[in-house]
């Protein structure tokens, strides 16, 4: 996040209008929620643990056990069960 001053970007009208509430604090305006990224999806990080838990969940209908994913993956044994439970969202 970076500080902009608003009177190098805002009309002053606006900035007058800002002023009855708020004067010489820090303003925090947030992005519309439309904008808003998920986790990872400009690294990649969240498409590497999307393949990673289809990978545990594969493994686990094929016969391997929660203990073992636990130990393969590094994870807790509560961290596998929320992954080969977990239902696919619509």
């Amino acid at each position: 996040m970076k500080y902009v001053n608003a009177t190098n970007i805002l009309p002053e009208k606006l900035i007058a209008e800002i002023q009855k509430y708020v004067q010489g604090e820090t303003l925090y305006i947030p992005k519309p929620e439309t904008t808003y990224r998920k986790w990872g999806s400009c690294s990649g990080g969240r498409k590497l643990i999307d393949e990673r838990n289809a990978a545990i969940k594969e493994a686990f209908q094929n016969g391997n056990s929660i203990p073992q994913l636990a130990e393969e993956h590094f994870l807790s044994i509560e961290t596998i069960k929320k992954i080969v439970y977990r239902r696919k969202k619509h």
